[in-house]
C-alpha cells in the first residue's frame, strides 16, 4: 500500500507580504467581501461613495473652505478698455458693467469649495505653491482638466489626460513625472478645478 505524501504543499495559499497593506483602503480600515442583489449594486455604490467622500472631507478639512455668498455681491466696475498694464483713464473710458466675483467664479455655490495649492507641479498652467483654487464637483472631468484628484488616497492637483484607454494625472512642470493609473490603483476626481485665485500682496 502506498504511503501518502507527507511534505505539505509550498504552491497556492496566501503569500507573505502579498496584496495591499492593511489600512491602504480608500476607507482607511480592513475591508470585507460581501455579496448584495443585483438590484441594488447602484444604491449601495451612492452609499459608498458619499461616506468616501464624508471621510476624504474630514480628513482634508482644514486645507478646503466653502463659500459664503453675500446675499447683495459687492459689485466693482468692470471697464470696457482693455490694457496690458495700468488702469483706464475715466476719461477715455466708461463702464460697461458692474462685476460681481462671487457670481464671476462660481456657478454653482452648493458644490463649489476652495483648496489651497501645494508644491510647484502646476506652475506651467499659471498655478504656484499657496494658490488659492476654486473646484467644481458638480462638473463632469474630461480630458484636460485641471482636476483635483485623489490616488490611493493622496491628495493631488493634476491636469487629467484619457488617452488611448489610459487615464493619466499629468503635472504642468517637466521636473515632475506623469502619473499613469495601473491596474489595482482607485481613482476619484474630487472636482474640476474653475479658476485661481492670486494676492499680490
Amino acid at each position: 500500500m502506498k504511503q501518502g505524501n507527507s511534505k505539505s504543499s509550498t504552491r497556492g495559499g496566501a503569500r507573505t507580504g502579498a496584496g495591499r497593506k492593511v489600512g491602504s483602503s480608500p476607507y482607511g480600515e480592513n475591508t470585507k467581501i460581501m455579496r448584495i442583489p443585483e438590484s441594488i449594486v447602484d444604491t449601495v455604490g451612492n452609499i459608498l461613495a458619499a461616506c468616501k467622500a464624508q471621510r476624504l472631507e474630514a480628513r482634508y478639512k482644514n486645507d478646503i473652505s466653502y463659500p459664503a455668498l453675500d446675499s447683495q455681491p459687492i459689485r466693482l466696475p468692470l471697464f470696457s478698455h482693455k490694457v496690458p498694464a495700468g488702469f483706464p483713464s475715466p476719461a477715455d473710458d466708461y463702464i460697461e458693467a458692474r462685476l460681481s466675483l462671487d457670481q464671476h467664479l462660481i456657478t454653482n455655490k452648493d458644490a463649489t469649495f476652495f483648496v489651497r495649492a501645494k508644491g510647484n507641479s502646476m506652475v506651467d498652467a499659471g498655478i504656484f505653491d499657496g494658490d488659492l483654487l476654486v473646484v467644481d464637483k458638480s462638473l463632469t472631468p474630461s480630458s484636460g482638466n485641471i482636476v483635483i484628484a485623489i490616488i490611493d488616497g493622496d491628495l493631488t492637483i493634476k491636469r487629467l489626460i484619457l488617452r488611448d484607454n489610459k487615464t493619466i494625472l499629468k503635472p504642468e512642470n517637466p521636473r515632475f513625472k506623469e502619473i499613469e493609473l495601473q491596474d489595482g490603483q482607485e481613482l476619484q476626481v474630487w472636482g474640476v478645478v474653475t479658476s485661481t485665485v492670486k494676492k499680490f500682496i
